[in-house]
C-alpha cells in the first residue's frame, strides 16, 4: 500500500486551518456561566447562583441549607434556601451549560472526513484515498461563533430571570405562609371565645335569663367559628406547603419555623422616582429580548452568507493503481442551487427578526405599564395597611377597653361584650391582610422593576371571619 503523501498546498492548507481554528477557539468555564448569572442576580435580589455540577457542589448546598434552617426563616434566608436548593432553578442553570457548550462548539471546525477504497481485479489493486475539510464551516467560524456567543449570554440572562421570579415567588409564598399562620392562631382564640360564649348562652337560657332566639344566635356563632378556624389551618398548611415546594425541602427539613407574625411596616413608603427608566435599565426580559433582537440579525447575515453555496467541502485525495504511478490532487465538492436558491431561508430570517423588533417594543410597553401598576398597588396597599395599624385598630381597641370597663361597671349587658367581641374579628383580619397584602406589593414592585414583571398584588381573603362577623 502506497502511503499519503502531504503536497505542500496540502500542508499550507492543513497550517491555515489550523491557525484559524486555533485563533477562533473557546473553552468551557469551571461553572457553566453560574458565576455570570450571579453578576445579574446581585444587585436585583442581593444573593448569587450556585449550580450544583458535582457532589461537592451537592454537599456544600445541603450543608449551607442546613444552616439557614436552623434559625426561624426570615424573607432573606428563605431566598438563600430556594437559590440553592429549587430543583427548577437548578435545571435552568444545567441548560446554562447545554448552551455554552453549543457557543464553544460554534467556535471549532466541523472533523475532516476521510475516505479509503480498495479495488481488485485480477492481479490490479487499485486504491483511493481523500480527506475532505469543510471550507464554508472554516469560513463561516467567526460569524456562528459570535450568534452562539449571543445566545449564550441570553441564556445567561434567561436564567437570571428565572433566579430572580424564584426569589419574588419565594418573598410572596413566605409573607402569606406568616399571614395565614397569624390568622390561624388568631381563628383559635375566636374558636375559644366563641365556644364559651355558646356555654354561657346555654346556662343562661337553662335558668331563663337568655331567649332561645339568643341562645341560638351565640350557638351559630360558635359553629361558624369553628368552620372558619378549619379554614385557616388548611390556609395555614397550604401556603406552607406553597412556600417548601420553592424551597425544594422535603423530608425532617420541612419542619423550619416562621416568625408569629409579619414585619411591621416601614415608616414611611419609598417615592416613585424615574421607575419607568429604571426598569428599563434593570429589567431582565427587556434585556433578553434586545440580545433576541441582536442574535437574529446576526444570523439573518449568516444566512444571507450562505444562501447561495450552503455546502462546499475541499481536500486531499491519491490514489494508486498496481504497476502504475501513484495520482495525486484535490477533491472539491459543491452543493448546486438549481431547486432551493436559498430565498425561502432569507425571507423567513427577515420575519425572524421583525418578529423580534416588534416583541421588544410590546416587551417595553408592558414593562412600563407593570411597574406603574405595581407602584399604584403598593402605595394603596401601604395606605390601607398603615390606617387599619394607626385608626382601625387602636378604635377597636379603645372600644374594646370601654366596653369591658362598662360591663365591670354593670354599665353594659353580656350581649354588648359578646358582640364587641364579633366585631374585633373584622378589624384583626383585616388588619393582617392589609400588612400582607403591603408586604407582596412591595415584592411585586421589586419583580416589576427588576425581574419580568408579576402580577400585580391583589387583596384576597384567607379564613377571614368578616361575613361571618356581619351577619352578627
Amino acid at each position: 500500500m502506497t502511503p499519503i503523501v502531504f503536497t505542500p498546498l496540502l500542508k499550507t492548507s492543513t497550517l491555515l486551518l489550523a491557525v484559524s481554528v486555533l485563533a477562533g477557539c473557546s473553552t468551557l468555564s469551571n461553572d457553566g456561566g453560574a458565576s455570570d448569572v450571579s453578576k445579574l442576580t446581585q444587585p436585583r435580589i442581593g444573593f448569587g447562583v450556585a449550580g450544583e455540577r458535582t457532589d461537592s457542589d451537592a454537599q456544600a448546598s445541603s450543608a449551607q441549607v442546613s444552616k439557614l434552617l436552623a434559625a426561624p426563616l426570615t424573607p432573606d434566608s428563605a431566598v438563600q434556601i430556594a437559590l440553592l436548593n429549587n430543583r427548577g432553578l437548578q435545571a435552568s442553570l444545567a441548560e446554562l451549560g447545554v448552551s455554552e457548550a453549543d457557543f464553544v462548539q460554534a467556535g471549532r471546525m466541523r472533523n475532516p472526513g476521510f475516505s479509503f477504497s480498495r479495488m481488485r481485479g485480477g492481479d490490479e489493486v487499485e486504491i483511493e484515498r481523500s480527506v475532505m475539510f469543510d471550507l464554508i464551516g472554516l469560513v463561516t467560524i467567526p460569524l456562528r461563533s459570535n450568534i452562539e456567543r449571543g445566545r449564550f449570554e441570553q441564556a445567561k440572562l434567561t436564567a437570571a430571570s428565572e433566579a430572580v421570579r424564584l426569589a419574588s415567588e419565594t418573598r410572596r409564598a413566605y409573607f402569606s405562609a406568616v399571614a395565614a399562620a397569624q390568622t390561624e392562631k388568631f381563628m383559635s382564640q375566636v374558636v375559644t371565645s366563641a365556644e364559651a360564649g355558646a356555654q354561657l348562652a346555654q346556662e343562661q337560657a337553662k335558668v331563663g335569663n337568655w331567649s332561645k332566639l339568643d341562645r341560638a344566635r351565640e350557638q351559630a356563632f360558635y359553629a361558624e367559628a369553628t368552620t372558619q378556624y378549619a379554614r385557616a389551618r388548611h390556609a395555614s398548611t397550604a401556603t406552607r406547603e406553597q412556600l417548601v415546594r420553592l424551597l425544594g425541602l422535603w423530608g425532617s427539613n420541612v419542619n423550619f419555623k416562621i416568625p408569629d407574625r409579619l414585619p411591621d411596616l416601614p415608616q414611611k413608603p419609598n417615592e416613585p422616582g424615574a421607575l419607568e427608566a429604571l426598569a428599563m435599565e434593570q429589567r431582565l426580559d427587556i434585556q433578553i429580548a434586545k440580545r433576541d433582537v441582536d442574535a437574529t440579525a446576526r444570523s439573518l447575515g449568516l444566512t444571507n452568507a450562505t444562501g447561495f453555496i450552503n455546502v462546499l467541502d475541499a481536500g486531499y485525495a491519491n490514489k494508486s493503481i498496481t504497476g502504475a504511478p501513484r495520482e495525486n490532487g484535490y477533491e472539491i465538492s459543491l452543493e448546486l442551487p438549481i431547486f432551493d436558491w436559498g430565498g425561502s431561508r432569507r425571507a423567513r430570517a427577515k420575519a425572524t427578526y421583525m418578529l423580534s423588533v416588534n416583541r421588544t417594543a410590546d416587551a417595553a410597553v408592558r414593562a412600563r405599564s407593570e411597574v406603574r401598576e405595581a407602584y399604584s398597588a403598593y402605595r394603596t396597599t401601604y395606605d390601607v395597611a398603615k390606617h387599619y395599624r394607626d385608626e382601625v385598630v387602636p378604635l377597636r381597641k379603645q372600644i374594646s377597653e370601654e366596653v369591658l370597663l362598662r360591663y365591670n361597671g354593670m354599665l353594659a349587658s353580656v350581649f354588648e361584650l359578646l358582640a364587641d367581641s364579633r366585631d374585633q374579628i373584622t378589624s384583626v383580619n383585616g388588619a393582617i391582610e392589609a400588612q400582607r397584602d403591603f408586604w407582596i406589593a412591595e415584592t411585586e414592585l421589586q419583580a416589576a422593576i427588576n425581574g419580568s414583571g408579576g402580577a400585580v398584588s391583589r387583596p384576597t381573603v384567607t379564613a377571614s371571619s368578616s361575613a361571618l362577623a356581619a351577619e352578627h
